[in-house]
């Protein structure tokens, strides 16, 4: 199990490795391109024609491992109607030759896998052999649908192959991808954020507008209220009634009179 972990591991290096170097074949209508292939594997020849294997699964051969590259794509970017590239190395440690046949891959929700998104193209290959004890690189070459929205999908990727006549699969890769658009500076959920950030910035700003104007209402200084004399001049008679101040002023009082 630890020698499988680590050819594995070391297939994926020189992939990383040399992938700027690989001489890889494209999925084109009007052309063909080599499959890169190490230690005398043969050469494969990219098809039109994919057998038809139906909706089958099968299982993955022993002694087969695969395993995915993005070129320069470490972040897993999809664009939405672009194609994007991904590779596929292959190691047969098996005793018999392994013939691929197609690689194929879907689209699914992340948060539901079950949920299918999208069947992506298949891609034929013709003549496309591993030998045992050898290793392969294969492209594979796919476009996310343009209506696509942004967001984190899950990629399944399988590689069809046979041995001896009898058809195997193996998946390549499970696992997340991220849809992004293409051309456009700011994405759908951008634009309704930046705009419901600016209508909750102007709410704000006229609630404490609002609220300033009542304080300030509240602090003015209230009109100066002229208090009258008369009850206050009552009670002091009241208080100083029968001392000698309230005499002398009768005193007074009868000698004007």
């Amino acid at each position: 199990m630890a020698m499988t972990s680590s050819r594995v591991f070391l297939l994926a290096l020189l992939l990383l490795l040399a992938s700027p170097l690989l001489h890889v074949a494209r999925c084109q209508s009007d052309s063909e391109g080599d499959v890169a292939a190490e230690d005398g594997g043969e050469v494969g020849i990219v098809g039109e024609d994919v057998q038809d294997f139906g909706d089958g699964n099968f299982s993955p051969a022993p002694g087969v491992t695969t395993v995915t590259v993005f070129p320069k794509n470490s972040a897993k970017l999809v664009p939405a109607g672009e194609e994007t590239e991904l590779l596929v190395g292959m190691k047969n440690d098996g005793d018999s030759d392994v013939n691929v046949i197609a690689i194929k891959a879907s689209v699914h929700f992340n948060f539901d896998h079950s949920v299918l998104v999208q069947n992506l193209s298949t891609q034929g290959f013709n003549n496309a052999s591993v030998p045992a004890s050898a290793q392969a690189t294969f492209p594979y070459i796919f476009a996310v649908s343009k209506f696509l929205q942004a967001g984190n999908f899950d990629l399944v990727g399988t590689i069809i192959y046979e041995i001896d006549q009898q058809p195997y699969q193996s998946i390549f890769y499970n696992g997340t991808i991220e849809v992004v658009e293409v051309g456009g500076f700011l994405s759908i959920e951008s634009v309704f954020l930046v705009t419901l950030g600016i209508a909750l910035l102007v709410f704000l700003g006229l609630w404490i507008q609002g609220r300033i104007q009542q304080f300030s209402k509240k602090t003015k200084r209230a009109p100066k209220v002229e208090v009258g004399t008369g009850a206050t001049d009552a009670s002091m008679d009241e208080w100083l009634q029968g001392t000698a101040y309230t005499q002398s002023l009768a005193s007074k009082s009868k000698k004007k009179k």
